[in-house]
């Protein structure tokens, strides 16, 4: 048996076509494999078949989740093959570095008291649009002991156990949903200086970005409500600036301009356009750190302006979450590749 036997690893996807082909062969022979298939209608699980490994379908009289799918897959690898000691998550738009799984395994070991070390995602093709270049930032975390992880982590099997495994029913954000859980339960979590996976967004216009923003306000929304107090206090804060920029701001913006219109009072006018001016000012503060971090100048302006824009689509997820948990009902996933409609 190799090194690499107390391995299993469970790969995600719904109609990622291509990439999950890339995805599947990236794996090494003679790891235990469960790919999990979320209504995938492009010939995802017969792929996963031919090559030799476990397929899982989910049923559709629940939602599709990110969440439950590695649950159904870390699950049936731990029945299947109960001597793994470590599961390894992909999602079917990655690619798996060939030397990342060896190297995890040790950084697990070095630690006992890691239940997860993660290392560097970076995008297949960064220069493709200003979007995927932007992904390609986000996965480059600082390397050391952080908070959370994302879908791509070697995990110890124990401490998925001890925690439950992941939510089923979060539509986002149940990598740091997760890994509170754990953290409370006195597990820690490693970022490593190691190459891990090559993720492919495939993000090319505005639109996709928009959704895949708001996804992520729906995220950080759930998340304070779900843990309160305990709430991760970065995800608090994006929250709130979220619900300040977002919200609050174009709120008072809009108010002044109807109070000018009405009153015709230079006064409030000019607060509106003070209020207005603070958007390209916080994109240039935005900017100008990221440049100071160095990064490269058009690159630092262009995070600059979509983080303020996102603000906006944030927002708009923000409130469909508060929305749908007013009036009791489901939140279903929001799809960002091959959308049509926002």
């Amino acid at each position: 048996m190799s090194d690499l036997s107390r391995i299993g690893l469970v790969a995600i996807g719904r109609n990622e076509g291509e990439r999950l082909k890339r995805c599947l062969r990236s794996i090494a022979p003679g790891i235990p494999v469960v790919y999990v298939d979320s209504g995938s209608t492009d010939g995802s699980q017969d792929f996963a078949r031919a090559l030799g490994m476990g397929v899982e379908i989910l049923s559709t009289d629940r939602g599709f989740t990110a969440a439950r799918a590695r649950n159904a897959g870390w699950r049936r690898l731990s029945t299947e093959w109960p001597e793994l000691d470590y599961i390894q998550f992909v999602d079917g738009d990655c690619e798996l570095d060939p030397d990342w799984l060896a190297t995890a395994q040790a950084a697990l070991r070095a630690e006992p008291a890691l239940c997860a070390v993660f290392g560097r995602r970076r995008e297949r093709f960064p220069d493709a649009s200003a979007y995927n270049a932007l992904c390609d930032d986000e996965w480059n975390v600082p390397v050391g002991l952080v908070n959370a992880c994302g879908g791509d982590a070697l995990f110890r099997l124990a401490a998925l156990v001890e925690a439950g495994g992941y939510s089923d029913y979060l539509i986002a954000g149940e990598e740091p949903d997760l890994c509170l859980r754990l953290r409370l339960k006195g597990w820690s979590i490693r970022r490593i200086d190691a190459e891990m996976t090559l993720h492919d967004a495939d993000i090319h216009s505005a639109q996709p970005w928009w959704l895949r923003a708001r996804r992520s306000g729906h995220a950080f929304a759930e998340h304070v409500v779900r843990h309160g107090a305990q709430a991760d206090p970065v995800w608090r804060r994006q929250r709130n600036s979220i619900i300040l920029w977002g919200g609050i701001v174009p709120a008072l913006i809009m108010v002044l301009a109807l109070a000018a219109a009405i009153a015709g009072s230079p006064g409030p006018g000019l607060a509106a356009l003070l209020g207005l001016a603070t958007y390209p000012a916080q994109v240039a503060r935005i900017a100008f750190r990221k440049w100071r971090a160095g990064a490269r100048p058009r690159f630092a302006l262009n995070y600059g302006l979509w983080i303020m824009l996102g603000k906006f689509a944030q927002f708009g997820g923000v409130a469909r979450f508060h929305w749908k948990r007013w009036r009791g009902g489901t939140h279903r996933i929001i799809e960002y590749k091959g959308a049509s409609t926002p």
